[in-house]
Order: structure tokens, then C-alpha cells, then sequence
């Protein structure tokens, strides 16, 4: 009888849906514990700062004015 795949090597195959704007990004960590990616991590900040929202700004008061500058840059 044929032995059937499982389900975790199908999961290793798949590569994961990434927003456009990352397409291509990989990251790996080495065997000394440090990030090696292939985007330079201005870009990675700038994208972060685009789509996501800091949970620890939310509570300020100036948090709008705060967003449409960054926004404007």
C-alpha cells in the first residue's frame, strides 16, 4: 500500500499570501540568532508604518495628527 503524504509537508510546499508590496521579501534567521533578509529595513519600517496601526499611540491625544504626517511623507 502507498504511503500518503501528510499534511505538514503540503504546509512546507505552499508558499504564504503576502501583500504585493512584499512580494519577494524572505527572511531567515542564522545559526547565530541574527535576521538575514533580502529587503532593506527601511523599506520594511516604511510598509509597517503604512499598514499597521501601533496599539501604544492609539490612547494619545495628537494620534490623528500624528497619522496624517506620516501619511503626508
Amino acid at each position: 500500500m502507498a504511503k500518503k503524504e501528510s499534511n505538514k509537508d503540503n504546509k512546507k510546499k505552499d508558499k504564504p499570501k503576502v501583500n504585493p508590496d512584499l512580494k519577494g521579501f524572505d527572511i531567515q534567521i542564522d545559526s547565530f540568532g541574527e535576521i538575514q533578509t533580502n529587503f532593506n529595513i527601511d523599506k520594511i519600517n516604511e510598509f509597517l508604518n503604512k499598514n499597521v496601526e501601533d496599539k501604544k499611540l492609539i490612547d494619545r491625544d495628537d494620534f490623528d495628527k500624528l497619522k496624517k504626517s506620516d501619511e503626508e511623507e
